[in-house]
């Protein structure tokens, strides 16, 4: 099995960057990345909310009672800048928290953390409709209310020439436990990422399993630097702490074979784990239309 492993770890010697090819038109009101502010001042900016209906009355002056006060069942999004010695700039990212957050001053919730595509930034996760899917699975009670936090990544460098993992684990956590009322731990926290923000999914989820139970990674592309190190991680994590790993692709994707060959190392091993193949391609409207399974997982262990 270890000769099985080693073999097939060999076989990562590149795994190719995507750009992404399809541009989803943006939320109303939800604004791009724009300059860094410099100072940790998160500004709330509600998601899009239909107008309120109300019923016809007899008084031409509506009184207290009669009033329809309209429901809790939009969340809303922040952005917040996390000051870091890892990177030129603080860390920026968009903080999906869920409807109610406000008024239930006593609830804790778990956290996802979602990473984007190459050359794209925390927007894209809110344009594939992360934000909207959860309200509408939260305001019908099929899933947990949670906190989504979208990381805006810089660079299109492989781990080893930069410092996001250690500005993401050790800056950027903290501060998301310490501002919101989060569950701060590794059961509660799950991360997942799309294309390259896959291969982010991949690398700290098994690099830091004392931070994330769960891994989710939509299109994976494993950062060249990391290809030959996954089995080594995989072999390090106790059974007991190994998270919960879910895997999906289009038919279509021009990186497939390197997704299995992931894939393939963790059946191998005998590691539990999702592989979804499904129609569809490298592209935002194959990630858009999978929205809801996404969530349905994360939160499935919550």
């Amino acid at each position: 099995m270890r000769t099985m492993r080693r073999r097939q770890a060999d076989e990562w010697t590149l795994i190719l960057s995507w750009n992404l090819i399809w541009a989803l038109a943006l939320f109303t009101g939800v604004s791009g990345c724009g300059p860094v502010p410099a100072a940790i001042a998160p500004s709330a900016t509600p998601l899009p909310r239909l107008p309120t209906l109300f019923l016809p009355t007899a008084s031409p002056t509506p009184s207290p009672e009669n009033t329809v006060t309209p429901a809790c069942d939009l969340g809303s999004i922040e952005t917040v800048d996390i000051p870091t010695s890892h990177l030129p700039a603080a860390v920026h990212a968009s903080v999906y928290l869920p409807p109610c957050y406000q008024d239930h001053s006593q609830q804790r919730y778990p956290v996802l953390y979602l990473f984007h595509g190459l050359n794209y930034t925390d927007t894209q996760w809110i344009r594939l409709g992360a934000p909207r899917t959860a309200d509408r699975l939260i305001s019908a009670g099929e899933i947990p209310a949670l906190i989504i936090v979208m990381p805006y990544d810089p660079s299109s460098q492989e781990p080893t020439q930069y410092g996001f993992a250690q500005a993401v684990t050790q800056d950027l956590i903290p501060a998301v436990d310490s501002r919101y009322r989060t569950l701060p731990d590794r059961l509660h926290r799950a991360v997942g990422g799309l294309s390259r923000g896959a291969g982010w999914a991949i690398h700290l989820g098994l690099t830091r399993p004392d931070l994330f139970g769960a891994i989710g990674a939509h299109s994976v592309a494993v950062f060249g630097s990391d290809g030959m190190l996954v089995a080594g991680w995989l072999a390090a994590i106790p059974p007991g702490s190994l998270p919960r790993i879910y895997l999906d692709m289009g038919a279509d994707d021009g990186g497939l074979a390197s997704a299995r060959l992931l894939e393939g190392m963790l059946t191998a091993d005998d590691i539990p784990h999702e592989w979804h193949l499904n129609s569809g391609s490298h592209d935002e409207t194959y990630w858009s239309a999978h929205m809801e399974a996404y969530l349905r997982w994360y939160t499935s262990g919550w």
